[in-house]
């Protein structure tokens, strides 16, 4: 007789025989025993779980018959009826399983759809089984929508799919729908070491571990495997074969490679990567299983007394509590991340084993500075927080004369809501690394801070171990300007407040000529921009000198095409211009002109009547930014 396979020799015949479904096969048998039968079911999962496997088996369920050939429909089929045995066989006549992969048109769907309105033969239930049914044509699906949701009572469709984001939301509605979940590595273990049990075949549970892991949750794929290791082992599992086979890493290496890590210790990583090298074992199965340790490594760092619930009858056990214990709780997720994202690098490096040394030495390279390369305590993220140091003064302190010895006056802090300019306390010359002492404060009128109208801002608290200056100096509004951080973060819909120009005989005459050359329209582009933002500063017979306070306007050709324009003005001088701060330019007067009859229109609009009806009556208000002032 030839050989069957494990993965089919031990096919589970009955619902209780499924392993790792037990949601599944839970909600189906009570479905059968109360004969509650939905017309179509729809099972989803990935490879190898078992949905062709409970297809079968609720087609038995619905048409066995017993061992004495009285039975009905049962959630618990009795395997030796004549329905169970074809069923089981593949050639139950009422028992029809499509493969949608490979007949996925439409003329197949129709095909089987026409042998619907025929009844069972044999069996108390016709059942379609359709598997990989999001292989099918948009075509195919519209032709079996009507019949899968209004079917003939004896007609059961089962649907299988391992992608049921590609199936039609109108095919789902019909459905009931099981999602069959992949298969944890224990449930896998255990399963593989009755099958091994009943085989006879002697197994080590090293390399039942390596199996049930490689299989990543199907069971086939476990089986198979099984198969493969029980042939290249010649009989026999044990774990040195099982790795050679599958091109595992030893654990051992992977430990090595951790406690280097821990260590600091650059050369024992680089000689273990050498030595897998010359072993030919796989780098991304070396930083597949370091990932499989670090994160029980990073469970035990969180929850310490999962150390005690692990399994005990694995040897490297203990060294994971070591080295979880070794290397920082920070480290470890960075470990860990580096080791997940280093698998997409070993494709494109043209040496693997050199693409996986540098995904390790990059924790190494990451430490933080001053970290020390081997600790012997565990770092936690409750330590207390360190010291900070006061950092440098950020204007340049200046020379005052100390008071006389005594107590520190207390200041008045300003409220929260006007922030305070804090100059740095004065120190002597003669001492720069003494503590100046405080001065009295200033009693004056009012706050002595100094704010630009319409912004408010927070102030910020010191923080802790730096030294604030105890002095508040009023500043000038005009000298006090925005960051550009708070210019940024300015609400778009406010009007821009600009600094009122300072008005001067100068500058009335050029805002005049300025306005007189845009008007004739002699200047333009870079041209008018020297013109409406340069100030005059001075001008002589034959010389006029302009002041800007950006380079990119003070170029020669710029010059020169102003000089040009003023020439055809009646102005035949030379331009000088100098890089300065500018407080009486064309620009600045128009701008402060509009800004004054904006604010002209604002208060035009809140003081009229019937707005303030609107807006005391039914709750009305003005949005910010929505009046424009039009052009007189």
């Amino acid at each position: 007789m030839s050989y069957v396979v494990l993965a089919r020799k031990y096919r589970p015949r009955r619902f209780t025989e499924m392993v790792g479904q037990q949601h599944v096969v839970q909600a189906l048998s009570n479905a059968l025993t109360t004969q509650r039968l939905h017309h179509a079911y729809l099972f989803t999962g990935t490879r190898g779980v078992g949905k062709t496997t409970v297809s079968r088996i609720l087609a038995k369920s619905l048409n066995c018959l017993g061992a004495d050939g009285q039975g009905g429909i049962t959630a618990e089929p009795c395997g030796v009826c004549q329905a169970c045995t074809d069923i089981d066989a593949g050639r139950f006549v009422d028992y029809t399983e499509l493969d949608a992969a490979s007949n996925r048109g439409v003329d197949e769907v129709q095909s089987l759809l026409e042998q619907a309105v025929y009844k069972p033969v044999q069996g108390r239930f016709k059942v379609f089984m359709i598997d990989e049914v999001h292989m099918l044509t948009g075509h195919a699906f519209n032709a079996m929508l009507k019949t899968l949701e209004e079917p003939p009572e004896y007609l059961k469709f089962v649907l299988a799919t391992t992608d049921p984001q590609k199936v039609p939301v109108t095919v789902l509605s019909r459905c009931l729908q099981f999602n069959l979940r992949p298969m944890a590595p224990e449930t896998v273990l255990e399963h593989l070491g009755q099958v091994l049990a009943a085989e006879n075949v002697p197994a080590e549970p090293q390399a039942l571990r390596l199996l049930s892991r490689a299989a990543r949750g199907s069971m086939r794929d476990a089986l198979s495997l099984t198969d493969q290791a029980i042939a290249f082992g010649g009989g026999q599992l044990q774990e040195a074969t099982v790795r050679q086979m599958l091109g595992a890493v030893d654990r051992s290496h992977v430990l090595r490679l951790i406690d280097g890590l821990a260590r600091g210790d650059g050369a024992a990583v680089v000689d273990t990567v050498d030595a897998l090298r010359v072993n030919g074992l796989n780098a991304a199965s070396t930083l597949e299983e370091m990932t499989s340790l670090l994160q029980r490594m990073a469970v035990l760092q969180a929850v310490p007394e999962r150390a005690a619930l692990e399994a005990s009858d694995d040897p490297d056990q203990p060294e994971i509590v070591r080295l979880a214990q070794a290397l920082p709780a920070d480290e470890t997720q960075l470990l860990y991340s580096l080791c997940l994202h280093g698998r997409a690098e070993l494709g494109l490096a043209p040496d693997e084993y050199a693409a996986l040394t540098m995904v390790l030495l990059r924790l190494l390279a990451f430490k933080p500075a001053g970290a020390p390369s081997a600790s012997p305590e565990k770092k936690t993220l409750k330590s207390g927080p360190e010291p900070v140091a006061a950092p440098a003064p950020m204007h340049k302190p200046q020379a005052a004369v100390a008071p006389a010895p005594g107590p520190a006056p207390q200041v008045r802090p300003p409220p929260a809501s006007a922030p305070a300019v804090a100059m740095p306390a004065p120190q002597p010359a003669a001492a720069p690394m003494a503590r100046a002492a405080p001065e009295e404060p200033t009693d004056v009128d009012g706050p002595p801070w100094v704010d630009e109208p319409g912004e408010e801002s927070m102030p910020e608290p010191p923080e802790e171990g730096v030294q604030t200056s105890r002095r508040v100096v009023e500043i000038p509004v005009r000298e006090a300007s925005l960051s550009p951080r708070v210019e940024q973060m300015r609400d778009p819909s406010e009007p821009v407040r600009l600094p009122e120009p300072v008005i001067t005989p100068e500058g009335d005459f050029w805002f005049a000529l300025v306005q007189q050359m845009v008007k004739a329209e002699v200047v333009s582009a870079l041209v008018r921009e020297l013109a409406l933002q340069s100030q005059l500063v001075a001008r002589d017979a034959d010389q006029w000198l302009l002041r800007v306070e950006r380079e990119s306007l003070n170029q020669p050709s710029t010059r020169e095409r102003l000089s040009t324009a003023l020439q055809s003005q009646g102005h035949a001088v030379r331009l000088a211009v100098e890089i300065g701060p500018v407080s009486d330019s064309a620009s600045l007067r128009l701008a402060a002109e509009a800004n004054r009859r904006q604010r002209e229109a604002e208060r035009i609009i809140h003081d009229d009547p019937l707005v303030q009806a609107m807006m005391r009556d039914f709750g009305g208000r003005i949005v910010p930014g929505s009046l424009r002032a039009t052009e007189a």
